[in-house]
């Protein structure tokens, strides 16, 4: 109810706001309204029956009120809508491949005179949905080889037939599915970069024509143009609101202008800043006036202690490697606790020493100027402080309990993932992960998508297959005789001991939905519901298939493509400084700068004129 009134004053507020006539106009806050309306009404049946009917509606409903209030999302799904007839067709051509050799395999492995013998038709080829489901998955690879191995134990040439149809349909079709769908997106999302361009250079050409005006008194035609005077700039911009990073920079560049006044090109130029993500800059190394100290500082500010603290790290993981190997039949009650507390003692105060001769080096506002130092400066502290713990409750000498190597454990998982402090200092490996940030930071519109998916399809399974496939411990529940012949065949979904994976929670339910999006034994999923339910149970697992491995993977592994491309391209193109900055300066916009057009002046001026809200004198 409390969400329910939020909704409803956001969209009243909205409506208020940008006018009724705007509102008709716009289909999202229409469809807002409706499913607002629409849950409330779906609220109000459920407190008549106490709460206890099983179908909720507005279960469905909830996804509509992120997308909504999300632009992003919402370009995402026209994005999305604009790639569907390019994608259709493959699918099509897709469905096509698949029912063809379909039939053609059922002609193939027929029956026979004998069908007990002739497995590959019991198992694979007996019926048409079955011939149907076992080469859609084998188009995932799921089931290869599988499939095949009845009939290619009989004879050698049947193998022909699945390699020509995994051949052409994995290996052509699949790939050039990604194909589309990378072209269609990148073109989707050039454009709309390219229209967020467009509105920008009109914004600033707007602001120059009014800041102009109001000191002229007239337009500033490109006749007559004296320009904007920077005092007025200057005002203006203690005046906006903006981050205050862009508002130095774009304060500090306009300073830098001679003349007194800023012409329209040095006014678009300005404002660039605004296209690029905070540079970060480390502060001045401490002044010592020891020449001995200046020594030190100078020895272990340089780039080789952090490659000499690397190796340090690597030899602790090799230590633990060895000794992991060493003891990894033995029970713990015979562990030697106490060699892996020696060794990590001592990396420990490595760690420690290393952490404090960069601040001496660096100072404290130097050392966590730097992510990496923050990082390795975090895991050296929790390691020291468990070390520490360690010390005060079991003393020396150690007695072998199993809280105690509980606790060494967790040290040296500190241990390992505290080596990811390299990644940094390997160029390559600093691309990979600097790409996946950036994914992160600019594309969490597809995540937002991806959730409300798998949301959508969760809730959609818990009304379709809640307690459809009773644990073992029920098993007199179960009411299909014909489940019994499949308990223990091999392979099966209660031969392979699945239970866990089930639609009877949420949680489950997600993560049997991650299971079959990775697409590796997917197959007994659907064989499972097939046999507790109905076949046509099958449509909604291969509706997730398309939908989660076949339509986002792909995005992903578009935008992937796109964001590292560029990168790399960056990297090689670049000098060590300019890598740093593109590290940080990675946005979407920047990712497609070299294939943006910009707007003509006569474009912008005739944009302008025709602006309802903004008037210039002709």
């Amino acid at each position: 109810m409390v969400c329910f009134m939020v909704f409803a004053l956001d969209l009243t507020l909205k409506i208020y706001l940008i006018g009724w006539d705007e509102f008709r106009k716009n289909k999202w806050l229409i469809g807002y309204m409706v499913v607002l309306a629409g849950s409330v009404i779906d609220w109000t049946l459920s407190l008549s029956m106490f709460c206890e009917e099983h179908l909720r509606i507005r279960r469905l409903l909830r996804p509509f009120f992120l997308l909504q209030n999300s632009s992003l999302m919402k370009k995402t799904l026209k994005c999305i809508k604009r790639t569907l007839p390019e994608i259709a067709s493959v699918i099509l051509l897709l469905a096509l491949h698949l029912c063809l050799f379909t039939m053609f395999g059922m002609l193939l492995f027929s029956k026979g005179e004998d069908p007990e013998k002739n497995e590959e038709w019991r198992i694979y080829f007996r019926n048409f949905p079955r011939s149907l489901t076992s080469l859609l998955v084998l188009l995932t690879t799921a089931n290869n080889p599988d499939v095949m191995i009845p009939a290619y134990s009989l004879n050698r040439g049947y193998s022909i037939f699945f390699i020509l149809f995994s051949g052409f349909g994995t290996y052509f079709l699949m790939n050039l599915l990604t194909a589309i769908i990378y072209n269609q997106f990148r073109g989707y999302l050039l454009m709309s970069v390219q229209t967020s361009i467009l509105r920008r250079r009109l914004g600033i050409r707007a602001a120059f024509e009014v800041l102009c005006s109001s000191a002229q008194g007239t337009s500033c035609s490109v006749e007559n143009e004296t320009g904007v005077k920077v005092e007025t700039v200057l005002q203006v911009m203690h005046l906006v609101q903006m981050k205050s990073y862009y508002r130095r920079a774009v304060v500090t560049k306009a300073q830098q202008l001679s003349g007194g006044s800023i012409p329209r090109e040095a006014f678009q130029m300005l404002f660039d800043e605004l296209d690029k993500d905070r540079i970060k800059e480390h502060p001045p190394l401490p002044e010592y006036s020891s020449p001995f100290l200046q020594k030190l500082q100078f020895i272990f500010s340089h780039y080789y202690v952090t490659v000499v603290g690397n190796l340090i790290a690597l030899a602790n993981i090799l230590c633990i490697c060895v000794l992991l190997l060493v003891e990894s039949d033995k029970p713990v009650s015979e562990r030697d606790d106490y060699v892996f507390e020696v060794i990590n003692c001592f990396f420990i105060v490595l760690y420690l020493l290393e952490m404090l001769l960069k601040i001496f080096a660096f100072g404290w506002r130097g050392y966590v100027s730097y992510r990496n130092n923050i990082f390795d400066g975090l895991m050296t502290i929790i390691l020291l402080t468990l070390q520490i713990s360690i010390f005060a409750t079991y003393k020396y000498p150690y007695p072998h309990w199993l809280s105690l190597w509980e606790m060494v454990r967790l040290v040296n998982m500190l241990i390992i993932f505290r080596f990811l402090r390299v990644i940094p200092t390997i160029k390559l490996m600093s691309l990979v992960a600097s790409t996946l940030v950036d994914l992160v930071k600019n594309l969490r519109a597809f995540a937002g998508i991806l959730v409300v998916v798998y949301y959508i399809f969760a809730v959609l399974g818990i009304w379709l297959f809640e307690g459809a496939i009773p644990a073992p411990g029920n098993a007199s529940l179960i009411t299909n005789s014909s489940t019994a012949n499949f308990s223990m065949e091999c392979g099966t979904y209660e031969q392979l001991g699945y239970w866990p994976n089930n639609f009877d929670d949420f949680a489950s339910t997600l993560v049997l939905l991650y299971n079959i999006m990775v697409v590796n034994n997917w197959q007994v999923f659907i064989n499972a519901y097939s046999r507790y339910t109905t076949r046509w149970s099958m449509l909604y697992f291969v509706s997730w298939w398309l939908t989660s491995s076949v339509m986002w993977v792909n995005l992903f592994v578009a935008l992937i493509l796109e964001s590292f491309i560029y990168k790399w391209d960056r990297s090689h193109t670049s000098s060590a400084s300019e890598m740093e900055n593109t590290r940080l300066q990675t946005t979407v916009q920047l990712m497609f700068r070299e294939h943006i057009q910009e707007p003509t002046e006569e474009e912008l001026i005739s944009q302008l004129h025709q602006h309802p809200h903004l008037n210039i004198n002709q």
